[in-house]
């Protein structure tokens, strides 16, 4: 299934071990900013709850 690389094999392959790992750290990212922001929400809904 694998096209023939020949002398760019290391090359391509490398390229695309790199953007399979930048893909993961932005999900990653994405997935401790939303955590991050849905705390920080509802910190701000308890105190809203609290003052009345």
């Amino acid at each position: 299934m694998m096209p023939e690389l020949g002398k760019y094999a290391t090359e391509v392959l490398s390229a695309y071990a790199v953007s399979l790992i930048i893909l993961v750290l932005f999900v990653l990212a994405s997935l401790w900013r939303a955590r991050r922001v849905r705390n920080e929400l509802r910190k701000v809904e308890e105190r809203k709850v609290q003052n009345g």
